[in-house]
C-alpha cells in the first residue's frame, strides 16, 4: 500500500521508533560506497509531514558524504520484525541559529513524540557548543513494515518523483 498522508502510517511510524529509539544512518561517498553509523534523531510532525532532526558530530566522514550527496536512509528494527525506513535530505543548521539549536535541544531533552532522545548534556555543554552540529532531515519516502505478517505501508512526500 502506497500513500502521500502521513498519518495513515504515523501510528505505526511512532510506536516502532519509540521501541526501537537507535537508528542506523547510511551515506555514500564519492565513490559511492556506503558508511553506516548508529545514531538516534528524534521526528516531529509539521504541517502534516514528517520532520527530522539530528544532534551529531560533524566528523569529516559525514562532513564529506553529506556535502556530496545530501541523500541518507535511517533505518529501524527490531527483534519482532518490525521496521522503520527513512530516506530523506538532510541539512546542516549554522551554528549560528541559535533558536533551531535551542528548539531541537530541548525537544531531545523531553523526547520526541515517540520517546526517542536523551539529554544531550550528555555529550554537549550546551546549544552554544561548536561540537553540537544539527541536521535537520526532510524525508521523501518512509517505508514501515509490521514484522508479524510483513505489511508495508509506503509513504511518499506529495509531488515527489522516486524509485522505489
Amino acid at each position: 500500500m502506497a500513500t502521500t498522508e502521513f498519518d495513515v502510517i504515523r501510528p505505526e511510524f511512532d510506536a516502532y521508533i519509540g521501541d526501537i529509539v537507535y537508528a542506523t544512518m547510511v551515506t555514500v561517498d564519492g565513490k559511492h560506497r556506503p558508511r553506516a553509523r548508529v545514531l538516534i534523531p528524534v521526528w516531529e510532525v509539521v504541517d502534516g509531514h514528517p520532520v527530522g532532526w539530528l544532534a551529531t558530530y560533524r566528523t569529516p566522514v559525514k562532513e564529506a558524504h553529506l556535502a556530496g550527496n545530501p541523500n541518507t536512509t535511517f533505518s529501524y528494527w527490531n527483534r519482532k520484525q518490525n521496521s522503520v525506513h527513512i530516506d530523506a535530505t538532510a541539512d546542516w543548521i549554522p551554528l549560528e541559529d541559535l533558536d533551531t539549536r535551542q528548539y531541537v535541544w530541548d525537544m531531545y531533552q523531553r523526547t520526541s513524540p515517540q520517546g526517542a532522545g536523551y539529554p544531550l548534556g550528555q555529550f554537549w555543554h550546551g546549544i552554544q557548543d561548536p561540537k553540537l552540529h544539527i541536521l535537520k532531515l526532510e524525508p521523501w519516502r518512509i517505508q514501515v513494515i509490521r514484522g508479524r505478517d510483513l505489511r508495508s505501508i509506503l509513504w511518499r512526500a506529495p509531488a515527489v518523483e522516486t524509485v522505489s
